[in-house]
């Protein structure tokens, strides 16, 4: 990558945080006694926004409380206390730092958790800033988040490379003019042929590339 700025997705791109995410229904469900899953019910909140799954487990099991509030509170305890940085990505960010280039985090994950996360992990401080896409009001889908970002480190898309490892992400990045870097996860393992042939570069594993 031989671009002065850069934009770096956090899950499953920085971090090793999606399997949290694809263990949370079962991790939650667990937490209220709910000892049997039925089968079908992880397929059917996979498509599903969190308030969508919340009403689920309500109807599905009679629960109580607030299911929503309650599941985010258990992800806001594993981005401070335990998501793991994926290997290789402390070197990788040093070796940018060094050659000078400027960095930002976009992501649809809020901004307190990124801060809190990136601070136990070591890289915040590689980070001119830490953009959440609640914040401008916009999600991956729309290249608002990475225009915003752009704006804020005074630079045009073609000289900014964004890491994503998503291919919806890494397709709104491509069509607005970004370079960009498709960052390989075992969540987005089925769409990896895809993001080969979209990416300008492709990372399989950041210790190799250091």
């Amino acid at each position: 990558m031989n671009k002065p700025v850069a934009i770096f997705d956090m899950d499953g791109t920085l971090i090793n945080s999606m399997r949290f995410w694809k263990n949370l229904a079962v991790e939650y469900l667990s937490s209220k006694g709910v000892k049997e899953i039925p089968g079908n019910l992880l397929e059917r909140i996979k498509p599903m926004t969190m308030s969508e799954s919340a009403a689920l487990f309500q109807q599905e099991f009679g629960l109580t409380g607030d299911p929503e509030a309650e599941m985010n509170a258990m992800m806001e305890e594993h981005y401070r206390n335990d998501i793991p940085l994926k290997s290789g990505v402390q070197e990788y960010l040093q070796l940018l730092h060094s050659r000078g280039v400027r960095m930002c985090v976009a992501s649809a994950t809020a901004e307190h958790l990124m801060e809190a996360c990136l601070c136990r992990l070591g890289i915040r401080h590689y980070f001119a800033f830490l953009l959440s896409c609640e914040t401008v009001g916009a999600g991956k889908r729309s290249p608002l988040v990475y225009h915003a970002s752009a704006e804020r480190l005074g630079a045009n898309p073609g000289e900014i490379a964004v890491y994503e490892d998503a291919l919806y992400a890494l397709q709104t990045a491509k069509a607005a003019g970004y370079y960009v870097v498709g960052v390989y996860d075992d969540s987005a393992a089925g769409n990896w042929q895809t993001i080969r042939e979209t990416a300008d570069e492709i990372i399989v594993n950041w210790e190799e590339t250091v």
